[in-house]
């Protein structure tokens, strides 16, 4: 099976070419804890597919290194549009791609013929309770601020849904912050039907931030577009920072602008192919 490596901001995955590449929908979950496995495989956050669509351009199939699949991923789907353009499958600058039931739109940025950064528009943030979904005594409204007990002590919680469900968590140091110890609980919390990824969060000013996460069936990332997204309206919706936020990772940085006249949320960043090959499967 060929495969593509690529990351966005250190979020790495393995991209195949489904409509190439067909592989049986009951094999996959153990083929992507194989391919991601960073010793016994060739490493990554989990494995996309790019498979044809009628509802959209293309569409991605994701699936974190657990083997379970996830709605969306940020920095995943702009490397699926770097892809899709540097491999001749799509002449367009703007393409559509559907992940997880829902379209998003990428605008690339062409240089020297290949794409280097892009801009999506990910959509409405959801804020719902019952919608992200996270438990609370009030479904129909939103959690912000609220609090949340973890291994005997109290944070402070915004929740927010960019497709797939985010805690947001605000500190004064993210440095130093054992997430190793403390991310798994957040995942699996018993508010969390679906678990969920938690972004621990400093902030710098009122135009940058600094985040790590923990990202649901894979563990601590470098980055995570659809939690650097979660964060910046987690940050408005708590009166911390502007609308648009260059959010500091520890692979790199994304700019991010909420624009609430539209109620929708753009994510500008890199694409990087790393290398290409072919593995036995």
């Amino acid at each position: 099976m060929k495969f593509t490596k690529m990351q966005g901001c250190g979020n790495d995955y393995v991209y195949v070419d489904g409509g190439k590449e067909v592989i049986a929908q009951e094999k996959k979950p153990e083929l992507v804890r194989r391919l991601s496995d960073r010793h016994f495989g060739i490493g990554g956050d989990g494995v996309i597919f790019i498979n044809p669509s009628k509802e959209a351009d293309f569409e991605m199939e994701m699936y974190n290194m657990d083997g379970t699949r996830s709605e969306m991923c940020g920095n995943g789907i702009r490397c699926v549009a770097k892809f899709v353009y540097d491999k001749g499958l799509t002449d367009k600058t703007t393409v559509s791609i559907i992940s997880g039931g829902s379209v998003k739109y990428l605008d690339l940025n062409i240089e020297n013929g290949k794409v280097s950064t892009i801009k999506v528009n990910m959509g409405a943030p959801i804020l719902k309770a019952a919608d992200i979904p996270v438990i609370t005594d009030n479904p129909d409204g939103q959690v912000v601020n609220a609090t949340i007990e973890v291994l005997g002590k109290e944070y402070k919680m915004t929740c927010v849904s960019m497709g797939n469900p985010h805690a947001v968590v605000f500190m004064d140091d993210v440095e130093n912050l054992d997430i190793e110890k403390i991310g798994p609980y957040f995942e699996n919390h018993e508010r969390f039907p679906k678990r969920t990824n938690t972004e621990f969060v400093k902030v710098i000013d009122r135009k940058n931030v600094e985040m790590r996460v923990w990202e649901r069936g894979t563990g601590e990332t470098l980055a995570c577009g659809t939690g650097t997204c979660a964060t910046v309206v987690a940050c408005v919706l708590n009166g911390l920072t502007e609308d648009e936020v260059t959010v500091k990772l520890l692979g790199g940085s994304l700019k991010i602008k909420w624009d609430r006249e539209e109620n929708l949320v753009y994510m500008t960043g890199p694409a990087v192919t790393v290398f290409e090959g072919e593995v036995e499967i």
